[in-house]
Parts: C-alpha cells; sequence; structure tokens
C-alpha cells in the first residue's frame, strides 16, 4: 500500500474536500486496517461531513497545513471517513468517545485507534493553536503518537475493557408502562420555547411524533401542545428559511434564532412528516403555506440532477463566510417596502450586525420575490448530491403524508416518480446499497425501503408495493438479524470489519433501524418476528429509555395491533368501555 493521500478517486464529496491535503489520508477498508496491524502503526481517525462547519475550519487550520500534515504522517496512519457513506463507523465511534469522555460527541470526531483498530483516545475538533482550554491539534498528535510508542503494549491491553463497556445491557423486563416514559421525556421539554430546555436547540422530530401518534390514541391534549408548540416555532423563527422554505439543522441559541445554517434532507423530511401528521388532527393554513415551500424547496433544490433523486445536505458557508447566503444588511433590507409589518427590522441587526430573519406574520409573495432578488446575487452553498436511500424513503413517505391533507398538489404522482428512479438504482439490486457507488448498505436503508413501500401500498392498494416490502424484510432478516440477541446489528453481521458489533438501539438523526423494522413487522403481519423484536426492545427500553423514544410507539403499536384492536401506523384508537 503506498503512503499518500488516497481520496483523489473518492466519490464522496466531503473525501472529495481533502484530496489535495498533504495529510495522507486513507479510506476505512481492510486493506488499511491489515497494513496498520502488520506495521504496528496506530490509526488517526477523522470523522466528518461535507456540509459540517467545523470539520472545514479544522480542514483549513490543521489539515491543509504543511506541519501538521507532517506530524500526522510520522506517526499515524490517517483514515478519513463521510460519516454519511459509512454511519455503522461513525456510530461505533461516537460511542467510544461517549465512554471515554462521558459526554454527547460530534463533529468533526477526532479518534486515535491501535494498530488493531481499537480507541484509546478521543477527541472531537482541535484548533490549530491552544485556546478556549483546548490543546493545539500538533501538540495533541505529537503527545499521542509519543505515548504509543513508550506505552504500546499497555494501550493494546485494554482493548477487550473498551469492547466489553460498549456492550449494549439488556433487562428481563418485557412489558412497562410506556406513557410514564413518554412522560419523563416530556418533562424535559421546553415548556415555553419547545425542544429541549437550554441551547443549541434541535428539533428532536422523533420526539414529537411520538407524542402525536399517543395523542391519536389517548386525546390527551398535553401531547397535542408541544407539537404545536415547536411547530410554530419553527415555521416563524430564523431556523426557517422564509425565502425559499425548510429549515437548518439547529440554532445555537434558546430562542430559534441563530441558526448552523447547514440544510439537511433528514431534517426537512421529517418536518413536512410532522406537519402533515399534524394537519390531520387540525387544519391551520400557517402550516399548509410552509410545508408547501418546504416541499418545493426540497424537490426543486436538493436534486441530483443526473439520477433525479434527492442529494444529502447544502453547507452552512459560502464565500468563505458562514451563513453569508441566507442573512441580510439592514440597506438590503428597508428599500422593501413595508417588509417591517412582516420581519423583524432593526438598523443594528441581530447577529454579527446581520439580519437573519424572524417572521411576525406571514409575509405576501411580492415581498418574498423582492428577498429572493437579493439572494440571486449571492453565491449559493455547497451542494452535497450524493444520494442516500435511507434518506430518500423518508422523503417519499412524507410526500404520501403531505398527499393525504393537501390532495390537489399531486404529491402522490411525485412520490411514484420518486420510487422509480429509487428502483432503478437501489431496489432493483439483488442488495441494497446505502449510496450508489458504494457497496455497504445497512439496516435503515433496509428498514425505511420497507416503510416508503408499505406507505405506498396503504395509499394506491398496488399490490408490488406490497410484494417489495415482504421481498426486503425477508432480505433483511438475512443480513442484518442477530438470533441470539433477537436484534437487528446496523451493518451486515457476516461482514462487519469493525472491533464492536454495532447493534443500535438509539434514536438519532432519523428514527433508529429497529424501531421502525418492528412497525414493519406489525404492518406485515409478522406477528412472531414482531414479538420477538418487541420483547427485546422493552428489555433494552428499561434500561435506556431515554435514547429509545421512538421504540415506545413501535412497541405500543406492536402491543395493540397484537391485540386486535383499531390501529393504523398514526395511532390506535382504544374503545372506551363503559
Amino acid at each position: 500500500m503506498e503512503l499518500k493521500n488516497n481520496l483523489y478517486s473518492e466519490t464522496s464529496p466531503y473525501l472529495q474536500q481533502h484530496k489535495d491535503n498533504p495529510v495522507y489520508w486513507q479510506t476505512w477498508k481492510n486493506e488499511v486496517l491489515n497494513f496498520a496491524k502488520i506495521n504496528k502503526k496506530p490509526i488517526l481517525l477523522s470523522i466528518g461531513y461535507s456540509s459540517c462547519h467545523w470539520c472545514h475550519v479544522m480542514a483549513h487550520e490543521s489539515f491543509e497545513d504543511e506541519e501538521t500534515a507532517n506530524l500526522m504522517n510520522k506517526y499515524f496512519l490517517n483514515v478519513k471517513v463521510d460519516r454519511e457513506e459509512r454511519p455503522d463507523i461513525d456510530y461505533v465511534f461516537q460511542s467510544s468517545y461517549q465512554l471515554f469522555n462521558q459526554s454527547g460527541g460530534g463533529w468533526p470526531l477526532t479518534m486515535f485507534l491501535d494498530e488493531n483498530g481499537i480507541p484509546f483516545m478521543a477527541g472531537t475538533y482541535f484548533p490549530k493553536i491552544n485556546s478556549h482550554g483546548l490543546p493545539s491539534f500538533k501538540e495533541v498528535i505529537s503527545k499521542t503518537g509519543e505515548a504509543y510508542i513508550e506505552h504500546r503494549e499497555e494501550i493494546i491491553k485494554q482493548s477487550n475493557i473498551i469492547s466489553k463497556s460498549l456492550e449494549l445491557k439488556k433487562s428481563l423486563v418485557l412489558n412497562q408502562d410506556l406513557e410514564s416514559i413518554l412522560l419523563t421525556i416530556i418533562s424535559s421539554l421546553d415548556e415555553t420555547k419547545g425542544g429541549y430546555k437550554g441551547s443549541p436547540k434541535f428539533p428532536i422530530f422523533n420526539i414529537y411524533d411520538i407524542l402525536l401518534f399517543f395523542f391519536n390514541k389517548t386525546k390527551k391534549l398535553d401531547y397535542l401542545r408541544p407539537v404545536e408548540l415547536i411547530l410554530k416555532q419553527l415555521c416563524s423563527q430564523g431556523i426557517y428559511d422564509h425565502v425559499e422554505g425548510g429549515i437548518s439543522r439547529y440554532t445555537v441559541d434558546e430562542n430559534w434564532l441563530i441558526p448552523h445554517f447547514e440544510k439537511m434532507l433528514y431534517d426537512n423530511a421529517q418536518f413536512v412528516l410532522l406537519l402533515a401528521k399534524y394537519l390531520k388532527i387540525k387544519k391551520n393554513e400557517y402550516f399548509e403555506k410552509k410545508i408547501l415551500q418546504t416541499i418545493d424547496f426540497i424537490n426543486t433544490n436538493f436534486i441530483n440532477l443526473e439520477k433525479k433523486l434527492l442529494g444529502s445536505a447544502y453547507d452552512a458557508d459560502s464565500d468563505g463566510e458562514e451563513g453569508k447566503y441566507y442573512v441580510f444588511s439592514y440597506k438590503e433590507l428597508i428599500k422593501i417596502k413595508d417588509i417591517d409589518q412582516y420581519f423583524e427590522i432593526q438598523p443594528e441587526g441581530n447577529w454579527e450586525n446581520k439580519i437573519i430573519l424572524k417572521e411576525i406574520k406571514s409575509a405576501p409573495e411580492i415581498i418574498i420575490l423582492e428577498l429572493k432578488k437579493i439572494r440571486k446575487k449571492k453565491i449559493k452553498p455547497f451542494f452535497d448530491n450524493k444520494i442516500q436511500l435511507d434518506l430518500n424513503c423518508i422523503w417519499v413517505s412524507a410526500l404520501i403524508s403531505a398527499e393525504q391533507v393537501l390532495p390537489n398538489n399531486n404529491f402522490l404522482e411525485i412520490a411514484e416518480t420518486y420510487y422509480n428512479n429509487l428502483e432503478k438504482f437501489f431496489l432493483n439490486k439483488e442488495r441494497l446499497r446505502h449510496t450508489i457507488l458504494k457497496p455497504e448498505v445497512f439496516l435503515e436503508d433496509y428498514a425505511y425501503s420497507i416503510a416508503m413501500s408499505l406507505d405506498l401500498y396503504d395509499q394506491t392498494l398496488k399490490p408490488n408495493y406490497l410484494f417489495k416490502a415482504k421481498e426486503l424484510c425477508k432480505v433483511a432478516i438475512e443480513l442484518f438479524y442477530v438470533k441470539e440477541k433477537s436484534i437487528f446489528q446496523k451493518n451486515i453481521v457476516a461482514t462487519n470489519d469493525l472491533f464492536h458489533k454495532p447493534i443500535d438501539i438509539s434514536d438519532g438523526n432519523i428514527p433508529n433501524g429497529n424501531s421502525i423494522m418492528l412497525l414493519n413487522f406489525s404492518r406485515l403481519k409478522m406477528r412472531n418476528e414482531a414479538t420477538k423484536l418487541s420483547n427485546s426492545l422493552n428489555g433494552y427500553l428499561n434500561i435506556y429509555r431515554s435514547l429509545m423514544a421512538s421504540s415506545l410507539k413501535s412497541i405500543d403499536y406492536f402491543n395493540t395491533i397484537d391485540a386486535n384492536k383499531n390501529c393504523t401506523e398514526e395511532g390506535c384508537l382504544i374503545e372506551k368501555k363503559d
């Protein structure tokens, strides 16, 4: 294996951003892992994604710097991973970071592994020079590299402890009060601003989805009110793009005003899903306007023109500045007649002397058009056009849900067009793929492909969708199911190339694959499979309840449908006794 930067032939936009670094970057593959083992060389693993702001900062500060790169090349075999291409790697090493630091991880994730690919130290962003209590990256590289040389045997010996510590624990509890767990989750929500208390603010769509599910089941307004609050905040504050539509990933403040400006497909698909599910309960013209604008934005701006499927994300930065595309100056805005009746406009701005649009009331189209004219003069952020199967499937399901509340917009037709393109590039293969050009596939790709097929079948009653769901379910069991644990593994069991088996029961950016598979089993009336998976998730839920919100919905849905109650995937109607 030649030690040079080997990213030049990679298809990931994120990896392509690093192909000219003086760092001798490798990709995660068996050849590289074997080289490290044979040559007793520790690994520096860097995980990020193309629209990650701090990934760009660390790249410019350190990975493009010759002196830093020389140190990295001297001490380590350097491996770069796009977390969207390999979510299993990201899951295992984020979990390792949390084990070492007893706190949440993030991106860029900077992991130091022994020659066997097992972590012994973990960090996220490191600055070029000492700042804010963080050591410089060069200092970290040198000290960690020397420590490995001096204490190699001791570091390797601790590997069994790390692997055992990452093993998920399970209780023998098979049934528990799911609503009491839900109430505990609700108690952690911000009653006045929505989301979790404090900052930063993330939309946490999986929480609000289960609240709607339990509202549909119980009609308790305590479950509906938090959903109404979060939707009002997301639609009116700075996290929403009032010019083109769609939301940013999160805000750095607790008022939903100042976004971290990247736009992700997974957030916007779930945003549309939540709006549509709420609109099935209550008509709301304001929310209808937002869902229409966001659907149009995604269908127009997220499209991979070559494949006619959706890419992954828009960067936060453009023209070298975070948020430059999305914010306005006071001089730009004050020229628009009556704009201050619809948005809060102050000469001093509301973020770094610029203005992030915060809505007072819904603006007429003439004002939106003027804002678009200003924005068209700016450089658009970088678009990662990488097509991820699971996220495209969620988008199709979102369109079907939108069709049910706004039926005169051809959303079903658009959804079926996307499905046909997915079939062409993904679904007609012997084995699915997570992305078109890489062979890896993950549980979520199968779980959401099955869910999408069932949603299409429920809406159209076309049997080919049902046949496809059943076919994919069978393959998912063959590839991912761990029989002795009655649970699915995140990557293919037979080809796992990680030191730890990635059995993932927690919700991340999207609801967990095991949770979705339980819903799929229930909808397909696969009672035996559903019973085993439900029992297994119940065992984990008793210990990891704060991480498994979507499993509350899946377990309750199975329990109720198993008792022959009147259920749909939206919720279960429980007959009241006299």
